[in-house]
């Protein structure tokens, strides 16, 4: 099995691939780095409802999706689940 990535953007601008540790429309937790060293953090609805912002060791980071897009995106992966659920 591998591991969710997705993309989030620091606020120099630059882009990272960070790994999804669980997904709902409330919040997001993603791994930043690998191994010893690396970093859990929650990324939280912003209050428009328009993107994910979360803060890593002093630094902020912004996962650019809707809380819509990211609830679709979890019954999207829920019912290819079922589809290929043994009965």
């Amino acid at each position: 099995m591998t591991d969710e990535k997705i993309a989030v953007k620091t606020e120099a601008g630059k882009t990272l691939d960070v790994v999804v540790v669980s997904k709902s429309a409330d919040g997001i937790w993603v791994v930043l780095g690998e191994g010893l060293h690396s970093v859990k953090c929650k990324l939280s609805p912003t209050a428009n409802g328009l993107a994910y912002a979360g803060s890593v060791m002093g630094r902020e980071i912004i996962y650019e999706r809707s809380v819509r897009q990211v609830r679709d995106d979890i019954l999207r992966h829920q019912r290819e689940q079922d589809r290929y659920r043994v009965r």
